[in-house]
C-alpha cells in the first residue's frame, strides 16, 4: 500500500540538511514567485524543506496557507519524484496568487524537477560509460 503521509523522514529538519542543499544545488526550478532548489540524496525517498520569509509573505495566514498547500502537493506527488532533497524558497508577491494558481504552478514545478533530474541522471550515466573502440 502506498503511503501518502508527511512524516519526519520526508522533511528537511536540521540546519545541516538545508546547508547541504544550498552548498550543492544541482537542480533549480523556477516557478511563478517561488524557487525550488534540489540535490540528490542517498535515501530512497525525496525530502522537502520550506523557507517562507516574513519579508516576502508578511501575514502569518499567507505563510501558513503556502506551507499547507506545498505540503499537500508534495505529499500527493512524492511517489513520482526523484530521490532528492528539495528546498522551496518564496519570493515577493506569492501571496497574490490564489490557492488554485499556486497549486497549478507547484504541480508544473514538480514535473519539471522530475524531468530535469532524469536528464541529469542520463547525462551522468553517459559520461561514466567507456567509449567504444571502432
Amino acid at each position: 500500500m502506498t503511503s501518502y503521509g508527511f512524516p519526519r523522514q520526508v522533511r528537511l529538519l536540521t540546519a545541516g540538511d538545508y546547508r547541504s542543499v544550498f552548498d550543492d544545488v544541482q537542480t533549480k526550478v523556477f516557478g511563478r514567485r517561488f524557487l525550488l532548489l534540489a540535490r540528490p540524496n542517498s535515501l530512497d525517498h525525496p525530502r522537502l524543506g520550506q523557507i517562507l520569509a516574513k519579508k516576502n509573505l508578511r501575514r502569518a495566514v499567507d505563510r501558513n496557507r503556502i506551507r499547507r498547500l506545498t505540503r499537500e502537493s508534495f505529499r500527493l506527488n512524492q511517489q513520482n519524484m526523484p530521490h532528492m532533497d528539495i528546498v522551496l524558497l518564496t519570493q515577493k508577491g506569492l501571496s497574490d496568487l490564489s490557492s488554485e494558481e499556486y497549486a497549478e504552478q507547484l504541480a508544473l514545478a514538480w514535473k519539471r524537477l522530475e524531468k530535469l533530474s532524469r536528464k541529469q541522471k542520463n547525462a551522468g550515466n553517459r559520461s561514466n560509460q567507456k567509449p567504444s573502440k571502432s
